[in-house]
Order: structure tokens, then C-alpha cells, then sequence
């Protein structure tokens, strides 16, 4: 049984970056940990944690003065925190908010190799690291999956169930319907996200490209029709896997999601009044090149990939210059 499932995960595949595009050292001065080749900034902090599973993983907090909340970011495939890092800096300060990125086993410069329990160690440590080293509490964190790094996210929301929001960029389905058009699921899938998103109560953003050439936007579409909570999700007309980042509707969505669910009572105090009904997070799908339409079964359909070109001239760049290959050598 065991061998199947490992099967699976090595179809499906992990690509950390070789070498890294980052090495850790300690400064002489202070003793604190940095990444090279970055230099020291007063508002973010290095880590090494040890998770459950015997690894150890890197970490990077990004602090911001005025933040109400915390981004736990879980990237894609084929990426570290070196070539995470500019990205990470740019959400805390455009979104106000502080973030925490980490490197899955065998990521990076992490300890041991990366496979589907223990990217859910990993994410379990760092959680940990927010509580503890610097008092988050449930109510005050957003997850941030993209692509695999929509797994371990779910799983963590699975473990705690007062978070306060959920992000998924470009998600999967599970592991094998990233490779294989199945109907339904088979035990030796891996990140089975469409059974764990329906007992998912928090708001959840969904952000796909529609030209995505990766993981087809069929995926976050699916994903966004069995949300509990659905936020107003943004399908970027033409973007691919790695470059949504560059669209600049996707920071303006992003922080007006972010800004919504801050205004909102936390779950554990409204949870004494009964049962969240539907709220100004639920609204209908929404294509941002398109008129609004209702949710139908035919939004599911995202194979047409005959689509108008965009002018990416007056886009800011902020894309990372990786590229998450999940599934893309199968």
C-alpha cells in the first residue's frame, strides 16, 4: 500500500531547486541568521524549526508595524525562499500584513526530502513558530497555498478551524487528477484538497489563470463550486502558472479580500450566536474580463484556450523568475 502512494507522489514529483538559490549564514555582529545573498532588514527574521517528522526547515518572517494579520504562505513547486523573497517583501508592505514563508523538506537549504506528510510537518512547525514566537493566535492568520503548496494548506486547516481566511493560487484538485482526468478518488491519491475543501468554513479566495498550462483552471474552478464560504474569485484572463503576479488585478483583489475578512468577527467570538450565514464574503463566480454570471456547471469547463493576447507592457513585474513544473514533466 505504502509503495503505491510512493509511486504516486514520485509521478506527481517535487523539484526543488538545485542548488538552492540561497545559502544561510550567521552574522558576525548580531549572531542572527540571514539568507545570502540578501542583505539584513530590520523586519525580517530567519528561523530553523524542527518538525515532527525529524526535518529541519527554513523560515523567513516578514514583519510590517501596522499588520492586523498574518500571511502563512506555502509556495509552488520548483521555488525556494531565495527566489521567494522579493515577493514575500512586496506582499507585506502592498498588503499590510506579515507574512511567514517557509521551505518545504528538502527545499532550499531544509533538511530531508520533500514528499506529501512531510510538507504537512513543515507547515504544522511553522504554525507553531507563529503561536509561539510571536503569539499569533488562529483568528489572525490567512493561509496562502499556491499550486502544491495548496495541500499542506488545507491540511493545516483541517488541524485548526478558527483561521481566519484561506487563499489558493493556482490549487490542484489532489496529485493524481493533475496527471489524469479521474472521476473520483483513490486512496493512493496524494493532497486530496476536493474532499477537504466542502469542511473548509473560513472565507476562501480562489486565484487561477485561465491559460494556466500547469494545472488547468478546471481545478480552482472546481475547488471555488465546493467552497462553504465562497469569496468573489479572480480568473486572469491569459495568465499562465508562474506569472500571476505580474497581472496587476491580482494585488488589488488580494488586498481587497484581505481587507474584507479583517472587518469581519473572528469565529471564535461569533460562534456563540450560532452558525455564520451567508455574509458579504459569498458572492457569485466573477471573470474579471467578463460580466458577472452565475455560478453554473459549465464554468468548470476551462479547456478553450483560445484566448486574446495581453499587453504586458505596463505591468508591474513582480513575477519570480521559476518555474513550478508541477505535473509539466510527467
Amino acid at each position: 500500500m505504502g509503495g503505491v502512494t510512493s509511486s504516486v507522489a514520485a509521478k506527481f514529483a517535487f523539484f526543488p531547486p538545485s542548488p538552492p538559490s540561497y545559502k544561510v549564514v550567521t552574522d558576525e555582529l548580531t549572531g542572527l541568521l540571514l539568507l545570502a545573498p540578501f542583505p539584513h532588514r530590520e523586519n525580517v527574521e530567519i528561523h530553523k524549526l524542527q518538525t515532527r517528522r525529524g526535518t529541519e526547515i527554513m523560515a523567513m518572517y516578514v514583519r510590517h508595524p501596522m499588520a492586523i494579520s498574518t500571511l502563512l504562505y506555502s509556495h509552488g513547486n520548483a521555488t525556494d525562499l531565495g527566489q521567494m523573497y522579493k515577493l514575500f517583501i512586496e506582499l507585506g508592505i502592498h498588503l499590510k500584513v506579515n507574512l511567514m514563508g517557509y521551505d518545504y523538506s528538502g527545499y532550499g537549504q531544509s533538511t530531508g526530502k520533500p514528499s506529501e506528510h512531510n510538507t504537512y510537518a513543515d507547515i504544522e512547525a511553522v504554525y507553531k513558530c507563529l503561536e509561539e514566537t510571536y503569539g499569533s493566535k488562529q483568528e489572525d492568520v490567512i493561509l496562502y497555498g499556491q499550486s502544491v503548496g495548496s495541500g499542506p494548506t488545507l491540511h493545516l486547516d483541517s488541524q485548526f478551524p478558527l483561521l481566519r481566511a484561506i487563499v489558493l493560487h493556482s490549487p490542484i484538485l489532489s496529485g493524481l487528477r493533475v496527471m489524469y482526468a479521474v472521476k473520483k478518488t483513490y486512496w493512493f491519491d496524494i493532497y486530496k484538497n476536493i474532499d477537504k475543501i466542502p469542511y473548509v468554513d473560513c472565507p476562501v479566495l480562489i486565484i487561477h489563470g485561465t491559460s494556466d498550462e500547469v494545472v488547468d483552471c478546471c481545478h480552482g474552478k472546481q475547488l471555488w463550486e465546493l467552497c462553504k464560504d465562497k469569496y468573489e474569485p479572480l480568473w486572469v484572463e491569459g495568465g499562465n502558472h508562474c506569472d500571476l503576479e505580474q497581472y496587476p488585478e491580482y494585488m488589488r483583489h488580494l488586498k481587497q479580500f484581505i481587507t474584507t475578512v479583517e472587518r469581519l468577527p473572528s469565529r471564535s467570538s461569533s460562534s456563540s450566536g450560532g452558525v455564520r450565514d451567508d455574509g458579504p464574503t459569498r458572492r457569485r463566480s466573477v471573470d474579471r474580463r467578463e460580466k458577472p454570471r452565475q455560478s453554473t456547471a459549465r464554468s468548470l469547463d476551462c479547456h478553450d484556450k483560445t484566448r486574446k493576447s495581453i499587453d504586458h507592457s505596463h505591468q508591474v513585474e513582480r513575477g519570480r523568475k521559476s518555474v513550478d513544473r508541477v505535473g509539466s514533466e510527467l
